[in-house]
């Protein structure tokens, strides 16, 4: 190949002929050879008349130029020019080690990355170089695998960063212990960061052959967990390297009270000039601040450019009730003063009555000495415990001298008590002030130390039954219970057998009691917790960080020990993201506070390319196009100059028009028909779920992610493969290629017109269903009417829809998939209506149901939003919530049962029916 500047040539043998082109110019100037000049007296009788066809003597310089430039051009076209050409330097043959740091700060640049690999690889494949492949957060079993360049672009697209930094150790040892061969030529991708490891590893590639270091110019921009500051939310960022003034934006995210994620808040991080760390401050109120799940950078996908949030950014709301007013000028012994001196700090308090607190729905309620609570007090506490609240009691004296939980268990009490009490330490004692044990492995409380100070003097006795071992989680030295347990649905009960005060221990006065609160999710430190407090525990992992800065579920990764996590770094065993322990989430950030950023300096003999890669741009069509062009001009000009141009356009002038009208038509109808085209072939390809277009913008996306989130259910569970749902327009679209029809209704929908009317009618009487749903079964429920369902009247009036009844227990849309007896949406009414079973319909003797009408019912109408409950979001993430906790997720599972019995009973029919199902059905119900 040749290469003149920035472009080259294939056939470089070709240009050859460009010497050719002062020869053909002369020539073409002297033949034919010039007339002889003659002078004939005669000639003056011609004087003044005028030829109409005029012939020039010679041809004109402008029009041999542009010959020659055609020409000129032919030639280059067919010497094969390029442009960037990728040049092949002589003598590279020998094998290509390809290194890449592979960590979460070549996320955001990966795709360039990528782009970068390939044209390295292409080009050692063509010169057929053995490559090796290597990313040192993913490091291979034994040496390098050396293979053909080909095989290494086709894994490429599984080529992906990991959210950590590769260890020191493990990295140089692995390179000491490759037999590399000895004229290896290396291509290092870096992120751009030094690392403790990086001048030790640059050190031993030089020493092993030519390194060429591949780096993007962009500083790494990195994000610090929040700390408290005065009240405030106080976010640092870093870049690695010091330049010019920036500014980053960094968002807040969370769910909002709908449950929908959003951005709840915003600041801008300014890097002066010559700075590389930032800082700004949030004044957030409490309820906005606790549901921010973390922080990012905006506009940088990497995971050191987000920081989730955990437990410790939220201040608890504690309610606190005392079963006594507190003596005037005796603060000490108030049964409340040291739990809020040991809550103020990181919880936010509450006063009030009993119903006015559960009204507030705090995180925990704490009752100091609280024996009895009214009727009406002890329903609303047991109501709100059940939906997962944490109720906390300490014992005292008026405890002690009721009757509470005594013959038969408190529905608010963990244990029986014993009547009385029992006191240690006096002259009337039972020995001498204990001491606590150490606390259980199965404890929330295992790992605290116990303070050797800490006596307890008086205490209320728990009666001894079957499960109290299981639910006692302290004890003192001689195995009494100290602290109990009970479970109650999604909520605990918890009681401390002493006070809450030092009147009956001096557990309050300890470090200790504040240990307990936290482990127990009553109060959470703002703080990382230390090696003692983890001791012993097991987190699971709740959520985990993609390289990219994606927040993902943790599926199947195993627990991690709390030692673990104690000022740990992120690697293969312990990846970012969110920890779960008993009562409480650990967030564990690429990024920590003392997490050093720092760009790499690489010396002045290792050469350092950019990422930006020059695609090769053919230049022989461009070349062959202009010659065209060139010869079209110099036949125009040649007809121009002959004096014939002028009849060729009054003749071809009317058929120019018509031309140029039909290419300005044509594109038109052809557009048309290849929309129609389109719509007809992606609604009958494949299996698609439609939705009527409302006109309400927000409630159509609801349908369509709805359906969307139905069909991905169906693609996983059936052998029904749907693809991306559809949105109708009942005035336009075509109805027939669909088998269902979600109609959300709402109170101000359009009437549609005759014509769409005739076309619904249609698609009903050929086995098409429509889904009416008004979505107002959680007002509507016990028959007071609603907007939606009386516009859903004017809808049906004029359509032919047969005589309906609500679903009795025995139609086929209960068995064609699951088997089922509850249709709940994002609401949970039973009030469905479809067509009615025919006069005739009888059970069969020895079936479990009726032998219904063997089509599919037309309509099915409800108002249950089944919509909301199937809906997610583009990443399959539930839209909003159904229920609350366990309950409301079961409610969704059974309305996704739903949707897969409609969508089977649409496409199926009503072959559930058949006797030939009685047996599996009857031993599926147990019958």
């Amino acid at each position: 190949m040749l290469v003149l500047g920035p472009i080259g040539f294939t056939a470089p043998w070709l240009l050859l002929g460009l010497i050719a082109l002062p020869i053909l110019w002369f020539l073409l100037r002297a033949v034919p050879p010039a007339p002889i000049r003659r002078r004939f007296p005669g000639v003056a009788l011609l004087l003044g008349l005028e030829d109409e066809e005029n012939e020039t003597d010679k041809t004109p310089w402008w029009l041999l130029l542009l010959r020659m430039l055609a020409i000129a051009a032919v030639i280059l076209g067919f010497a094969g020019p390029i442009l960037n050409p990728d040049v092949e330097t002589d003598g590279e043959d020998g094998p290509l080690l390809v290194m890449v740091d592979g960590t979460w700060a070549d996320a955001r640049d990966w795709s360039q990355r990528m782009d970068r690999l390939d044209a390295l690889l292409k080009e050692a494949s063509r010169a057929g170089r053995p490559v090796g492949l290597v990313t040192l957060t993913d490091l291979p079993a034994g040496d390098v695998p050396f293979q053909a360049a080909d095989a290494s672009l086709r894994g490429l697209p599984n080529l992906e960063p990991k959210p950590w930094v590769p260890e020191a150790e493990t990295l140089l040892g692995w390179w000491d212990a490759q037999d590399l061969p000895g004229n290896v030529e290396l291509f290092w991708m870096s992120d751009g960061l030094d690392y403790p490891w990086r001048a030790d590893l640059l050190d031993r590639a030089r020493d092993a052959g030519t390194l060429t270091v591949f780096e993007s110019p962009r500083p790494v921009t990195v994000l610090r967990p929040a700390a408290f500051e005065d009240g405030n939310l106080v976010l640092s960022g870093s870049r690695a390297r010091a330049g010019n003034p920036a500014e980053a934006t960094v968002a807040a995210h969370g769910l909002d009270p709908a449950g929908t994620p959003r951005v709840l808040a915003r600041g801008t991080l300014t890097f002066e000039a010559e700075a590389t760390d930032a800082e700004i401050e949030l004044a957030l109120p409490p309820e906005l601040r606790n549901r921010i799940t973390r922080f990012e950078v905006e506009g940088v996908r990497s995971a050191g450019a987000v920081s989730l949030a955990d437990d410790a950014l939220r201040r608890r709301e504690v309610a606190l009730v005392s079963g006594r007013e507190d003596r005037e000028g005796l603060q000490l012994l108030s049964p409340t003063h040291y739990l809020e001196q040991a809550l103020v700090p990181t919880a936010d308090l509450i006063e009030g009555t009993i119903e006015d607190i559960v009204l507030a729905n705090p995180d925990a309620i704490i009752l100091a000495d609280v024996a009895t609570l009214s009727p009406i007090e002890a329903q609303v506490v047991q109501d709100w415990v059940a939906q997962g609240g944490l109720l906390v009691r300490f014992a005292g004296p008026r405890l002690a001298a009721s009757d509470v939980s005594r013959g038969e268990e408190d529905p608010l009490m963990p244990v029986r008590l014993r009547a009385g009490g029992r006191a240690v330490g006096g002259a009337m004692s039972w020995g001498e002030p204990k001491e606590l044990r150490a606390f259980p492995e199965s404890s929330p409380f295992f790992g605290l130390p116990v303070p050797g100070e800490v006596r307890i003097t008086a205490q209320v006795m728990a009666q001894p039954d079957p499960t109290l071992a299981d639910r006692t989680i302290a004890s003192l030295a001689d195995g009494t219970p100290l602290v109990t347990r009970k479970r109650v649905e999604e909520g605990q009960v918890v009681l401390f057998h002493t006070t809450a005060n030092a009147e009956w221990s001096s557990l309050p006065l300890s470090g200790l009691f504040v240990q307990m609160l936290e482990r127990l999710a009553v109060s959470t430190r703002p703080t990382s917790p230390s090696l003692e407090e983890m001791a012993g525990t097991t987190w699971a992992p709740d959520q985990v960080l993609t390289a990219f800065g994606e927040v993902t579920d943790a599926g199947t990764l195993p627990g991690v020990p709390g030692e673990a996590l104690v000022d740990a770094v992120p690697g293969p065993d312990l990846q970012p993201g969110l920890y779960a322990g008993e009562d409480r989430r650990l967030a564990l950030n690429v990024i920590g506070p003392e997490t050093e950023v720092t760009a790499v300096t690489w010396p002045g003999d290792i050469t350092v390319e950019g990422l930006s890669v020059e695609e090769e741009t053919p230049l022989k069509g461009w070349a062959l196009t202009a010659a065209l062009a060139a010869l079209m001009a110099d036949i125009i000009a040649s007809l121009w100059l002959g004096g014939r141009l002028s009849g060729l356009f009054r003749g071809g002038a009317a058929a120019a028009l018509a031309l140029s009208l039909l290419a300005v038509s044509a594109p038109d109808r052809a557009v048309a028909q290849e929309q129609d085209d389109s719509f007809a072939i992606a609604s009958t390809s494949e299996v698609v779920l439609a939705h009527v277009i409302t006109g309400d913008p927000r409630l159509d996306d609801v349908a369509e992610a709805g359906l969307r989130g139905l069909s991905q259910v169906l693609y996983a569970r059936t052998s029904i493969e749907p693809v991306e749902p559809i949105a109708v327009n009942l005035e336009t679209d075509e109805l027939s290629f669909f088998p269902i029809l979600y109609w959300p209704v709402s109170s101000d929908q359009p009437i549609p017109s005759q014509e769409a009317y005739v076309k619904l009618n249609t698609y009903l009487r050929s086995g098409g269903m429509i889904v009416f749903d008004t979505r107002d079964a959680d007002v509507s429920s016990f028959g007071s009417g609603s907007g939606a369902g009386r516009r859903l009247q004017e809808i049906a009036l004029p359509l032919d829809i047969p005589p309906l009844e609500p679903i009795p227990e025995d139609h086929v849309l209960t068995r064609t998939f699951y088997l089922l007896q509850d249709f709940p949406g994002r609401h949970t009414s039973r009030s469905v209506w479809v067509e009615a079973a025919p006069p005739d319909a009888e059970q069969v003797e020895g079936m479990p149901f009726r032998n219904l009408n063997d089509n599919v019912t037309p309509v099915v109408i409800g108002g249950n939003d089944w919509a909301s409950a199937w809906a997610v979001d583009p990443q399959g993430r539930p839209m909003f919530p159904v229920g609350r906790g366990f309950s409301g997720e079961r409610q969704r599972e059974i309305a996704y049962r739903f949707g897969v019995n409609l969508i089977m009973h649409v496409l199926t029919g009503n072959y559930k029916s058949d006797q030939v199902h009685v047996p599996a059905l009857l031993d599926r119900l147990g019958q």
